[in-house]
């Protein structure tokens, strides 16, 4: 009996880990990188846990256990950059890109402050009620062109994949997040924003964020976060 509980407590941590994820590399113009190179270690890159309190410091880049920084990657304005899963997104969900620059070097740098906006979003689909599907689904990472506008420098580039199977309840939705470490350059005189703080743009009660999505259907859905900067 004791060995039938441990195979059933083996099985059930696999099946947990498997359908979790982590967002350990970066995409250049199509090269994915060497998992946690250019990009900062999370606090689950074992566990793939997610995080649920958007209020935590760990929904900046969930570093607060690893204490990790990463090597800088140049990337030109105007190229394609990206985050690669380590395995596909399984749950349904959104996905959000923020950047934030850093005052100097990036490395000894956290982030904090008003100084994040969207780059990148992926979406919901809905149809009026009859039907929701979820682009970001089963995809092994994204990819968006980093605008041409940017002013030069070095920034972080967070990943924040919500998953919403279970976002009908309070901190149900489930935010699988990494930061990247990149060099901008080639860039021009744009003035990114809106700005806003990371933790501090949402309070976990957004209709894009605290919804169910299996009954009744959503007539619409409403993308959390600020609207996107496009150069």
């Amino acid at each position: 009996m004791i060995a039938k509980k441990t195979m059933v407590a083996v099985l059930s941590l696999a099946t947990f880990v498997s359908s979790h994820y982590t967002f350990p590399s970066l995409i250049i113009n199509g090269a994915v990188t060497p998992a946690w190179t250019n990009v900062r270690k999370t606090n689950n890159f074992n566990t793939q846990a997610p995080v649920t309190d958007v209020t935590s410091a760990d929904f900046r880049c969930y570093t607060s256990a690893t204490g990790a920084s990463a090597t800088t990657v140049n990337v030109a304005a105007g190229s394609q950059i990206g985050m690669q899963s380590n395995g596909a997104v399984y749950h349904p969900g959104v996905i959000n890109v923020y950047m934030a620059k850093a005052p100097s070097d990036v490395t000894k740098w956290d982030g904090s402050g008003n100084v994040w906006f969207k780059v990148y979003e992926v979406p919901a689909i809905t149809n009026g009620g009859t039907s929701i599907s979820f682009p970001a689904q089963n995809v092994a990472g994204v990819t968006f062109t980093i605008p041409r506008s940017l002013p030069n420098g070095q920034y972080l580039v967070r990943m924040e994949a919500i998953a919403l199977h279970s976002a009908s309840a309070f901190q149900g939705a489930q935010f699988y997040i990494s930061c990247g470490q990149i060099n901008v350059t080639g860039g021009g005189s744009g003035n990114p924003g809106p700005l806003v703080s990371i933790p501090g743009v949402y309070t976990g009660r957004e209709p894009g964020i605290m919804l169910n999505i299996y009954y009744p259907v959503p007539t619409n859905y409403v993308q959390p976060g600020p609207a996107v900067w496009k150069g």
